[in-house]
């Protein structure tokens, strides 16, 4: 496991979502200000907050806990966007940008999530 969370690739990546979709949402209408852009500023939050706790977390199943929440939090955030887009808020192609992002995001988790339970698998038959 890496020492910190910054160290993880995916965390990284996570922090760059997070910054763009800030940015994407700064557009949105001011009465939603309560509403959706809360709503979805919280989810891509709770993204990057859940891999960083879950790597200051003492096992590898409490990592990968939090790992399923940010995950779950991801899938939040693409439906939170894709009301956006259907409320006007946000475009086709600005969509698209957000959602190759939020794909890698997905990928990235995933990957780490398999990784981190296969270690423990093979951990465990030792």
């Amino acid at each position: 496991m890496s020492h910190t969370h910054r160290d993880l690739v995916v965390w990284r990546e996570a922090k760059a979502l997070a910054v763009s979709i800030y940015k994407t949402s700064e557009s949105f209408p001011k009465h939603e200000i309560y509403g959706l852009t809360s709503q979805i500023r919280r989810a891509v939050v709770s993204i990057v907050s859940n891999i960083a706790e879950g790597q200051g977390r003492l096992t590898r199943g409490e990592l990968v806990q939090f790992l399923g929440q940010a995950r779950g939090s991801l899938l939040e955030l693409l439906t939170q966007l894709e009301i956006a887009v259907a409320l006007g808020y946000v475009s086709i192609s600005d969509f698209t940008t957000l959602e190759i992002k939020a794909s890698t995001v997905l990928r990235l988790l995933n990957g780490l999530m398999g990784s981190i339970r296969a270690k423990t698998k093979t951990a465990g038959a030792i």
